[in-house]
């Protein structure tokens, strides 16, 4: 029987599959054949435990929900995966050099690369909320590199998803409970796993007391799947600089130096004087000359490079430049300069999804459901009527305008944001999160408009039972 590379490649993966399963079941002792887990360290074992409960409740739920949302839990339980390696690692090595920890990580950094750019590959998906609460979350991973406050490092990654996880939920509160557990498991994974952070690594990953220092080619003891070889032997360590007579030369400079400083006054008395004839500000003949006249060192410029045969590309090629109805959304994306943009065949259940755009200016008319403007420069949105929310995310120098009526306007990670409202949209609702220079300008009765600054500066107190937070005015 011949075996093809898929074949293999799938024979592997079911191997794998089935062995993650027996470690799952072999959680405590005598439950997997000598019921041994002396070998494993407590917080391995605990981290187990985060992954035979929440983890799996959030990958089934997954699994339920399909599609995307599938594809996106297989690649954050590989970097889960990948972080139980590390934890495993550290439980049996000595804490190993910053060059080499940085190198260690690097697993865990790609994996969380590969669950972004799955989200920024499918903006069109229809669950791009859940592949952004992911992406915007999971980061979390990389609390092993967070000394000393990775807990509270975690609670902010998790923060940063919750804008999206809500907009799943007032989406599919009464519609999908399947939706609304979802969240719930997902999120249940940052909260267990900001409890176990707490309990084993309280001020950052515990390394062993014991045992060799890790190094850059330091691989988990974890056994292989069966019937798949070894890993080959990472790389040595680099070997250690030959000694050389440099810090001794570098002790004898600084105690030079010291000696010179400690003259006092009688430090001045090597320096030459210059004379009027020889400052440039007093005879500006000098600036005219040729030939090196700054007797300092030569100012800093960045090196050259030595070879410029294959130069690398100064730009990467522009996204086409979009404004098209894909089944209910509106998608206005990659747009610059465009100063004329109109949506104007618009019904009641479509949504408007704005990206990247530009120095440019959008009318939106009739009623619509929702719009979002996500990483935008410079751009003015003007609609009439909006039934849902009106979102603004990642973006500078926005400028918004209300024509009809709208209940709640969202404004997160935006600096500088303008919303002008209309008489019949003052009952408003504008929420704001990490964001800076925002504005609210109210009509008056003459037509113009009067502009109140949106506050960002709060002090908050602990009255004797909760935190009490009130705006604060900022001083001078």
């Amino acid at each position: 029987m011949l075996w093809t590379v898929v074949d293999m490649e799938r024979l592997v993966e079911r191997l794998e599959k089935a062995v993650e399963r027996l470690e799952t079941v072999c959680q405590g002792p005598g439950m997997c054949g000598d019921g041994s887990s002396k070998g494993v360290a407590q917080y391995v074992q605990a981290f187990d435990g985060l992954l035979a409960g929440p983890v799996a409740e959030y990958i089934k739920i997954s699994k339920e929900v399909g599609g995307d949302v599938q594809k996106h839990a297989e690649m954050v339980h590989a970097g889960l995966m990948s972080e139980r390696a590390l934890l495993v690692m550290a439980s049996q090595h000595q804490q190993p050099t910053e060059n080499a920890f940085s190198s260690l990580l690097k697993p865990i950094s790609e994996h969380i690369q590969v669950v972004q750019n799955f989200r920024e590959k499918n903006r069109g998906s229809k669950l791009f909320n859940h592949l952004s609460a992911v992406s915007e979350s999971i980061p979390a991973l990389g609390w092993v590199a967070m000394a000393p406050k990775p807990g509270p490092y975690v609670k902010e990654m998790t923060d940063a998803a919750m804008f999206y996880t809500n907009r799943i939920l007032k989406e599919y509160k009464d519609v999908d409970k399947k939706q609304v557990d979802w969240v719930k498991a997902y999120l249940s994974i940052w909260t267990e796993l900001q409890a176990y952070i707490k309990e084993f690594h309280t001020t950052g990953l515990t390394w062993s007391k014991t045992g060799p220092v890790a190094t850059e080619g330091t691989k988990s003891p974890s056994a292989p799947p069966a019937g798949a070889a070894p890993p080959p032997p990472g790389p040595p360590p680099p070997p250690a600089p030959a000694p050389s007579s440099s810090s001794t030369d570098d002790a004898a400079s600084r105690s030079a130096l010291f000696a010179q400083i400690n003259r006092g006054e009688g430090i001045t008395s090597g320096l030459r004087h210059v004379s009027d004839d020889m400052k440039t500000h007093k005879n500006p003949a000098l600036k005219n000359q040729g030939g090196p006249v700054r007797s300092g060192p030569k100012p800093f410029t960045a090196p050259k490079p030595a070879c410029n045969a294959n130069p690398a590309p100064k730009t990467s090629p522009k996204a086409p430049a979009l404004l098209e109805l894909e089944g209910k959304k509106w998608r206005v994306e990659n747009q610059e300069n465009a100063t004329n943009l109109v949506i104007s065949d618009t019904e009641l259940k479509q949504v408007a999804y704005v990206f990247k755009c530009t120095n440019s200016t959008l009318q939106i008319k009739g009623k619509i459901n929702s719009i979002t403007l996500d990483n935008c420069k410079k751009l003015g949105l003007v609609f009439d009527d909006v039934v849902g929310i009106v979102e603004i995310i990642n973006s500078r120098d926005i400028k918004v305008q209300v024509m009809g009526k709208v209940p709640t306007i969202s404004i997160n990670k935006t600096d500088g944001c303008h919303v002008y409202l209309s008489k019949n949209s003052l009952d408003c609702e504008i929420v704001s999160a990490k964001s800076s220079e925002m504005n609210v300008l109210i009509p008056t009765e003459g037509g113009d408009f009067t502009e109140f600054p949106v506050p960002e500066q709060f002090k908050t107190v602990w009255n004797g039972q909760k935190l009490v937070t009130t705006v604060t005015e900022i001083a001078g």
